[in-house]
């Protein structure tokens, strides 16, 4: 993985890399930088007024310009300044992983950028939305803290099986919607299976909830009170048609709190309300409200269950300290927690690192353990140093029989004792069985091998993913769905050369005539085209060539006679030729 020799991104956990792809900057065309300078104008001119005050300056300290699609060594360059990184991937990834990037302090880039046909919006993520949306609020240390502290959070959330699902179905729409080849029967088919998927899903998971607010905040949030707001999410500052829409009545503007938990969200169409957060203090309240009924606050029962259900690798942490990382399934039905159980490889660690010896391939076929305290014991296991154990009957070489106020016996010979910081975090027994003697079930054979047994009262926290993700690489489902580039036909390969050409003629004054064939061939060739013929109209004007100004002003308006959707585009494009330099310069 490409690091831009930024120390934000080499100290990235190695599981992520696999969601990051090249920029690969030479791939963006004319038309696609032409794109990129139509849109940063038009927010460079209106989100002025309209978005959270550190916008336009934040732009700036991102590493962007108005002129040209964001090099990510550029973006690196200055974000590293801040303390943070970016990296390009292949549109939607899955939302534990986005959201662990984001605890790392990286802001995950699509590398692709929208087609022209959704100028003003895109159904899908691209650089646009990505870069000149999250980036230029960076700079701003609290919402920079809320973002980040928001990725720690979201990195411990729980998925459902049935999220994978979603946002397999999600990822597909955007990209048929994106797609030049996508018929409207595709579309329709996609629109209709994502819509059974999500009724499909049952009960939210933490992560599908967790979602909803990064959504009204992040990604589609306003600060301020109903009645006098700013933008702040990416998803508004990135859209030259939502960020003017979304200030209408017609939006309704709700007060941000828990609530927002309950609005889901639909990534391919306009939002039909938004909520506004007083400050990033409220967004933190909040945020810390919802963290506080989540598995990794809670652990015990509730926190194991949700990790049985979610059928992904997670950790559960003993009150010893001890961290146990993999798929975990039931241990014995009890209505209470009275032990933990994994099925395939899994790892144990100790304040985030693997312990040596018990990791993937050592304990490959799953691991348990019981949790709890011993019959008519006061004081809990872990904190028993060596002598306090040989009172017990647990010596190193000597057998031992453990009797859990849960009704599990141990049996076997210790063979060793395993202490971090002063807390006992496992005995492993030789020659051991273990049995709940309430249900007569046996849990742990002699002929398994060597039985370590986790020392704790309690499960303190269960959260999403592996203790040591350096060490453990979770497995994890990546889709093959792919977005892709249609081939550019020798039409369009032309107006290509158009565009290039109008962005050379900006770098170096043209002769009249050299702009006089270009507006020709334009109007002949490509009369579906309307942004080169903007550019025009702004080079015409900059250059003081009046009458061809007036013959493109005159195609222009015929365009919109026969588009009216255009509309819109073409009047903010034709005001700012008239009213802004042709080359803005950040300031």
């Amino acid at each position: 993985m490409n690091t831009y020799n930024n120390p934000v991104l080499e100290r990235l956990p190695r599981h992520l890399n696999r969601y990051v792809v090249e920029q690969n900057y030479a791939r963006y065309s004319a038309i696609d930088q032409a794109i990129w300078r139509y849109v940063m104008r038009q927010n460079y001119a209106y989100l002025k007024d309209v978005a959270y005050y550190p916008y336009i300056p934040g732009l700036k300290i991102a590493g962007l310009s108005i002129e040209r699609i964001p090099d990510l060594q550029l973006m690196n360059d200055s974000l590293k300044k801040i303390g943070w990184g970016a990296v390009t991937v292949d549109g939607f990834i899955p939302p534990a992983a986005f959201m662990e990037f984001q605890a790392n302090c990286v802001l995950v880039i699509a590398a692709d950028i929208r087609q022209i046909d959704h100028i003003t919006y895109t159904p899908a993520p691209d650089i646009i939305h990505e870069s000149s949306g999250h980036a230029p609020i960076i700079g701003e240390p609290e919402y920079a803290d809320y973002l980040q502290y928001f990725g720690e959070i979201g990195s411990k959330a729980m998925s459902s099986a049935k999220d994978f699902e979603v946002y397999e179905a999600i990822r597909n729409l955007s990209i048929l919607k994106e797609s030049e080849e996508a018929t409207e029967d595709e579309i329709k088919a996609a629109s209709q299976h994502l819509d059974d998927v999500v009724a499909s899903v049952g009960e939210p998971s933490e992560m599908s909830l967790l979602s909803r607010l990064h959504w009204w905040t992040v990604e589609y949030g306003l600060i301020g009170t109903v009645d006098n707001y700013k933008i702040f999410g990416a998803g508004l500052l990135s859209s030259i048609g939502e960020s003017a829409t979304c200030l209408k009545d017609d939006v309704k503007k709700l007060p941000y709190s828990m609530d927002a938990i309950n609005y889901a969200y639909d990534i391919t169409k306009p939002q039909p309300q938004l909520f506004v957060a007083k400050d990033f203090h409220e967004a933190y309240r909040v945020l810390d409200e919802f963290a506080s009924g989540m598995a990794f606050k809670k652990g015990g029962k509730l926190g194991v269950d949700r990790a049985i259900e979610s059928a992904n690798v997670c950790t559960a942490l003993y009150s010893s300290g001890l961290e146990v990382s993999g798929t975990f399934v039931p241990f014995v039905s009890e209505e209470e927690l009275i032990g933990v159980k994994t099925q395939g490889p899994t790892a144990l660690a100790y304040q985030g690192k693997q312990l040596e010896g018990h990791g993937k391939s050592y304990h490959k076929d799953g691991f348990s353990s019981p949790v709890g305290r011993l019959l008519g014991q006061k004081n809990a296991l872990e904190d028993c140093n060596s002598k306090e154990l040989e009172q017990l009957g647990i010596s190193l070489n000597q057998p031992a029989s453990l009797y859990f106020k849960s009704g599990i016996l141990v049996r076997g010979l210790v063979k060793d004792l395993l202490f971090k910081d002063n807390k006992l975090l496992i005995i492993t027994f030789e020659d051991c069985t273990v049995i709940h003697e309430p249900s007569n079930q046996v849990l742990f054979q002699p002929e398994w091998g060597n039985y370590d047994m986790a020392i704790g009262d309690e499960i303190v926290s269960v959260y999403a993913g592996a203790a040591d993700k350096f060490a453990f690489e979770p497995e994890v489902k990546i889709t093959d769905l792919k977005t892709e580039k249609a081939t550019i036909s020798a039409e369009t390969s032309v107006l290509q050369e158009i565009y290039s050409s109008l962005r050379s003629i900006r770098e170096d004054k043209p002769a009249k005539e050299t702009l006089y064939d270009l507006y020709e061939k334009l109007k002949n060739c490509y009369a579906d085209d309307w942004l080169a013929m903007i550019e025009i109209y702004e080079l015409s004007i900059h250059y003081d060539f009046t009458e061809l100004s007036s013959f493109v002003e005159d195609v222009l308006y015929k365009k919109i006679e026969t588009h009216p959707e255009l509309e819109k585009l073409i009047n903010d494009g034709m005001h700012l030729a008239k009213t802004q330099p042709i080359n803005l310069e950040l300031s």
